[in-house]
Parts: structure tokens; C-alpha cells; sequence
């Protein structure tokens, strides 16, 4: 036994030094040779000349001069961080084909090895410019990006078909940009140009607002005036689809009209509201300064009363102009695109966006008041069903897109995603209610608005803020205890969702057999009953800790059989209303690929959908926020 003993020290001791000698390297050094971006003039204008005929590649092929004022040392930046899709979204992988010249002669590039965004290469001397080649290989498949060029559309972005030096503020980099259509095309952007045929020469600007000024161009194209500073250019697949009646065009009017009356000034010289109505161009809600593209399915004009919801796309981009472009969040403005974007007061930037973008809609009839009613209800719904508020602050949700860059999630209901923009409507409207009732009606978030907003009529500059100054501001037009309920709402967890501001305004949550008219007619919405959301393909949400999260489903199951029999939408909410009251369970027979399985759902409470119920007499606060100025 002892001779055992000292074997396992023998064998013990042999074995401990090895142990410490286990290899150890150290880290290479990281030397960063990329210079900041400086407030100072670049020495120059950069050429763009793009050669976008060809759409049945998608491909652009992009030449572009870069003007030099000495040799040495230069690194070339691809637009990484993106303003409006708060993340590093830039598209690098569809950049091909790089070559760059000077003086005739090739000049070698080396990509940093850490900002892959990033292109080192050595100015020869005697060098006045660098001549650039090179390609944007545009997604051809929606699995590689958004669509961005069709046999009959296009959505440029100057971004992606471009690099700029570093160590300057792009403010302070000229450009001129020239690009070439496919015959008999037209284009439209917030940059004007001259127009040679299929070529337009866009007016010399700086790098930031070319960035900032996409083109939306095709072979079918209408332009409607909004107001003398506003413009709506219609794109669609066929000459069809830009039929569009007086009265609809009157709506997108009042719209201009309505965030004028309540705004005060125009952030911009000229608007274009850019709309694509297509089937094959890739969809799209992102805000400019002075424009905003967005992306409609057909028969946005044709099918006008199908799917009123879908138009609040269009007053929330116009909004941004003020918020988002104008007032920005201190920490998300940045002098170049290399900069990362600190995303703390999107709440702000996107959740007030949100909010004004269904006021707008509803004062100026764009989307009808019940429809909007009905909306704020799914709003409400989702967010007091969700237990991810649980743990995780909706503050920390303005991180999102930065963390999956907004990819698809398994579990929404606990995972929560970019909850900033609804929530963020629920605290504005919190916001509101308390202006109203302290104030005994005469003060309301239309006051906000314009003392935060307003500003020097046609600067499309940027104003930047902190939380601090949104305090202040709300403390200006009626002081209260604003701090902690921001902070509350923004940095704090909780079971339920604000709804106070609504109850405040005259109106509570409460649910129904009855389905609620803004849900899309190919949604199938048991998200409060079953804890089910489906749509065309299939699963689409299964809420954390609902019956059927209870029964194992996942969005990877399909749902093959109801009670025994084969599966439709129709079926299932059939059987959910037959089980209520009994005691049978519903049995779903589910597919996860090459496998079956039976799961039994036991829930017996019936159809639940979400609705709005006014709860005061007369006008109520939220009658009074909706109705037109």
C-alpha cells in the first residue's frame, strides 16, 4: 500500500512540470497606421464616374479619381459604418476587382489586417492623382443582400461603389459623381444633376451627403409634387403600378403638410420621397436627409385599401428628416464612416421616429384612424407578452444592431430585439399624457417637438444631443421629474410594458375573438392564445413560455396535421376555438425535417386578439394626438 502511495507521487511529480511548461506565446503587437479623420479640407475632388447598365448581372463598374497632394503613406476607406442602419452594414465583400494606378503605372495595395474596410498602399512621388478600377458585384440572389439591380429597376448607393481617403471628416472631401443609366432609364436622388441621355452629372458635393443622397432610377418612373419643397418619385416594374387617384396623392400632401405644421422648419432645401413599387427590387425603409427610399410590394397605388399598415413606412422615414438626421444622438454622430456608432439614444432617434411616424400617419389620413388604433394594440400586445423584459432593458435592445445585425431570432419573446423603436412609442406616448395632464391640455409632445426639433430652415446639417439635453428640453416646456422616468423606462426591467401613457390618454389594452383588422391577411396571429405566429411559410414566432412553447415547438417545425387532419390556417384556429370551455386537448402533428412527432396543446381559453378600447367620455387625449392640425 505504501509502495502504491509513492508510484502515484512519482507519477504526480513527473507530471506537473510538463504542465507548466505548456507552450505560451504572447500577442503581436497591433501597430495602427490608419489616420483619424481630421476637420480639415481634403486637397482635392474626388471623380466618380459608375457605369450602371448593366442589370442583367448587377453588376456596376465604377472608375474614380482620387487627387493627391504628396507621396508616401495613404490608406484608402470602404463606408463600413452605415448612418440609419446603425451598424458596421457596409457591403466589402461585393467589392471586386480593385486595381489603382498613378502616373501610369500600377500601384500595389495591402488591406489592413484588421480594419478589413481598410486599403494601405505607397503614393509614388511626383503623383498628382490616383486612378481607380473596380467593381460592385451586386447580390444577384436574395440570400447574398438586398436586390439592388432589376431589368427594370435600381437602387444606387454611393457607398458601396466607392472608397474615400482617411484622416479627413467626410464633410470636408469634394466629390463629383457621373453615372451612366441603361438607355431610355430616368433617376431621382436629393443630389440634382444634369442630364445628357442616359447620363447624369451630379452637381459637385462632399462625401457625407453623396453618401447620404442615394439614386432610385428606372425605365418606369412618375414624379408627383408634394409641396413646392417636397417631391414623391414613383419606380415601379410596369407603367401600371404608378396609377395613382387624386386623393391618394392628397394624403402624402397632408402628410408634408401635418409634420410641417408640427416641426416648424425644414431641415432640407429640396425632399424626394424615393418609392419603388416592385416584386423583384429588394425592400427597403431607410431615412436620408433629404430623401428616404422605400420598398413596396405592387399595388401600393392599385390595391390601395389592402394593407393601409403598410404605408406607415412613409411618414416614419419622413420623420427622420427632423429626428435621426437633423437632431442626432451625440454618440451616434461620427466624422466618417469608420468611426462605430454608439447607439444609446436610439430610443430617441428610431422610438420617437416611431411614434410620430403613426401620428403622422393617422392626422394626415395616409393610414385611416382605426387602422392605427388597431396597430398601436399589436404594438401593446406584443411588447406585454414578451419576458425578455424581464432581464434584459429595452435601453440595451439599442445594441441589437450591432449584435446580429439583424438577423433572424429563434426566440424574440426572450431573446428581445431592436424593442427601441416600439417601446420607444410607448415611452413618447407615456411622455405625451403626462404633458397633457399636467398641463390641463395645453401643453402636449406636439411643444417638444418643436423646441427640440425645430431649427434654421434649410440646413441639412446636423445638430447633435445627450439625454441630458432631452431632459432639458421636456423640463422647458413643463417641468417635472423627467430624469427618472426616462431613466426608468430606458435602463430598468419590469414584467409588464408602459402602458400608462395610453390608459393616461383614454384608451387600455384588451383582448378578443375578434382579429385585429391591422394584422396582414397572410399572418396567422395566435400569438396570445397558443403563443403562435404564422405566415405564408410557416412558423414564424413561438413566444417564450406560451403553450406552445410548453409543448416543445420551435420555428423549425412545420405543422403537418391539426386533430388528425392535414393543416391549414384555418383549421388550427378552428380547433382552437373548439377547445375552449372542454377539456380535449389540441394535438398537432409536426415535421422537422425527415422527422415526425405528435405534440398535444393544452389550452382551452380560445382566440385572443389585441384591441384598443376608449375608456373616457368625449374627446381623449389620444383622439386629440391624432387628430389633424
Amino acid at each position: 500500500m505504501v509502495r502504491a502511495l509513492s508510484l502515484a507521487a512519482l507519477l504526480l511529480a513527473s507530471t506537473t512540470p510538463a504542465l507548466a511548461q505548456n507552450s505560451a506565446p504572447h500577442p503581436v503587437p497591433f501597430v495602427n497606421t490608419i489616420p483619424d479623420a481630421r476637420d480639415m479640407a481634403y486637397p482635392g475632388t474626388i471623380q466618380l464616374d459608375i457605369d450602371a447598365t448593366d442589370t442583367q448581372r448587377g453588376i456596376f463598374r465604377v472608375k474614380e479619381t482620387i487627387p493627391v497632394a504628396k507621396s508616401g503613406h495613404m490608406v484608402l476607406l470602404y463606408p463600413k459604418w452605415l448612418p440609419g442602419k446603425h451598424g458596421p452594414r457596409g457591403e466589402i465583400e461585393k467589392l471586386t476587382g480593385l486595381q489603382i494606378s498613378a502616373n501610369g503605372k500600377r500601384v500595389a495595395w495591402t488591406r489592413d489586417p484588421v480594419d478589413v474596410f481598410a486599403f494601405h498602399i505607397e503614393v509614388p512621388a511626383g503623383a498628382k492623382k490616383l486612378d481607380l478600377e473596380f467593381e460592385f458585384a451586386s447580390a444577384t440572389q436574395p440570400d447574398q443582400g438586398r436586390i439592388v439591380m432589376t431589368p427594370n429597376l435600381m437602387s444606387l448607393q454611393f457607398n458601396s461603389m466607392s472608397l474615400y481617403p482617411a484622416g479627413y471628416y467626410t464633410r470636408r472631401i469634394p466629390v463629383q459623381a457621373r453615372v451612366q443609366y441603361p438607355a431610355g432609364w430616368s433617376a431621382a436622388s436629393a443630389v440634382p444633376a444634369k442630364v445628357a441621355g442616359a447620363t447624369y452629372s451630379y452637381d459637385k458635393t462632399d462625401y457625407e451627403v453623396l453618401v447620404d443622397s442615394p439614386v432610385l432610377a428606372g425605365r418606369y418612373h412618375r414624379a408627383f409634387e408634394l409641396s413646392p419643397r417636397v417631391t414623391l418619385d414613383v419606380f415601379a416594374d410596369s407603367p401600371d403600378e404608378l396609377e395613382a387617384k387624386p386623393e391618394q396623392i392628397e394624403a402624402h400632401k397632408r402628410l408634408v403638410d401635418q409634420a410641417v405644421k408640427v416641426m416648424g422648419s425644414q431641415p432640407y432645401d429640396h425632399y424626394r420621397f424615393l418609392l419603388s413599387i416592385s416584386e423583384d427590387l429588394g425592400g427597403i425603409g431607410l431615412e436620408h436627409h433629404r430623401s428616404t427610399e422605400i420598398g413596396a410590394r405592387p399595388g401600393y397605388f392599385l390595391k390601395y385599401d389592402d394593407a393601409p399598415n403598410s404605408r406607415n413606412v412613409v411618414p416614419h422615414e419622413y420623420a427622420h428628416s427632423w429626428d435621426g438626421k437633423y437632431r442626432r444622438g451625440a454618440d451616434l454622430w461620427t466624422p466618417d464612416f469608420r468611426m462605430p456608432m454608439r447607439n444609446s439614444l436610439l430610443w430617441v432617434y428610431e422610438g420617437q421616429t416611431q411614434f410620430w411616424g403613426y401620428v403622422f400617419g393617422a392626422r394626415s389620413g395616409l393610414v385611416p384612424k382605426d387602422v392605427t388604433l388597431e396597430a398601436y394594440a399589436n404594438i401593446m400586445a406584443s411588447l406585454d407578452n414578451r419576458p425578455g423584459r424581464e432581464w434584459r432593458p429595452m435601453g440595451d435592445t439599442t445594441n441589437d444592431p450591432v449584435i446580429t445585425a439583424r438577423a433572424p431570432k429563434g426566440w424574440v419573446s426572450q431573446q428581445r430585439a431592436e424593442d427601441y423603436y416600439n417601446e420607444g412609442l410607448l415611452v413618447w406616448m407615456e411622455v405625451d399624457s403626462i404633458l397633457r395632464e399636467k398641463s390641463g391640455g395645453a401643453k402636449s409632445i406636439d411643444d417638444f417637438a418643436r423646441a427640440f426639433f425645430g431649427g434654421r430652415d434649410g440646413d441639412y446639417g446636423q445638430v447633435t444631443y445627450t439625454f441630458d439635453d432631452v431632459v432639458r428640453t421636456l423640463n422647458g416646456v413643463l417641468p417635472y421629474d423627467w430624469r427618472t422616468l426616462l431613466d426608468q423606462r430606458v435602463n430598468g426591467v419590469s414584467q409588464r410594458a408602459p402602458l400608462g401613457g395610453f390608459e393616461r390618454n383614454g384608451y387600455k389594452l384588451v383582448y378578443s375573438d375578434v382579429p385585429n383588422k391591422a394584422t396582414p391577411k397572410t399572418a396567422i396571429d395566435l400569438n396570445y392564445s397558443l403563443g403562435l405566429g404564422l405566415g405564408a411559410k410557416g412558423i414564424t414566432a413561438v413566444t417564450w413560455g406560451s403553450p406552445a412553447f410548453e409543448a416543445g415547438m420551435t420555428l423549425a417545425d412545420d405543422i403537418v396535421a391539426v386533430n388528425g387532419r392535414g393543416y391549414t390556417g384555418d383549421r388550427l384556429k378552428d380547433a382552437v376555438k373548439a377547445a375552449k370551455g372542454t377539456k380535449e386537448p389540441i394535438r398537432l402533428l409536426l415535421k422537422n425535417g425527415d422527422r415526425y412527432r405528435e405534440v398535444v396543446i393544452d389550452y382551452h381559453d380560445g382566440l385572443r386578439y389585441p384591441h384598443l378600447v376608449k375608456t373616457t367620455e368625449g374627446e381623449a387625449g389620444l383622439d386629440t394626438l391624432l387628430k389633424p392640425r
